[in-house]
């Protein structure tokens, strides 16, 4: 009986959110003064990218025999692909290469879009 003789205590109204959200709001400004110094400019992209590789000669009949940058080269073959039909309907991960792109597929009739980038790896310079 005891126990239940006990009466419960009144509950404090905690004030640490007020003060937790005071910190984080303190600290926020030397966060974002860190992120603007940063190294690289917003604009400036990879120049690695965007160096003019010079594509095989089988990969040249499907996107053109200019020098281009890599990014290029992928969005040239995947407008081929999307003008040809050749994403596999039931999975769209894959592609279904045509005669001139099993030629570049290394003969395999199927890639996954994310083999793509190796397979171009090996067609240009």
């Amino acid at each position: 009986m005891a126990k239940a003789a006990k009466k419960a205590a009144p509950k404090k109204v905690n004030d640490a959110p007020k003060k937790a959200a005071a910190k984080t709001e303190a600290n926020a400004p030397k966060k974002a003064a860190a992120k603007k110094g940063s190294d690289k400019p917003a604009g400036k992209q990879n120049a690695g990218l965007m160096k003019p590789l010079t594509v095989s000669p089988e990969l040249a009949k499907i996107i053109g025999n200019e020098p281009m940058p890599r990014t290029q080269i992928i969005k040239k073959i995947w407008d081929y692909i999307k003008a040809n039909n050749l994403q596999d309907q039931e999975n769209k991960r894959m592609i279904n290469g045509d005669e001139q792109l099993k030629v570049v597929f290394a003969g395999k009739d199927q890639i996954s879009m994310f083999e793509l980038a190796k397979v171009v790896n090996n067609h240009v310079k």
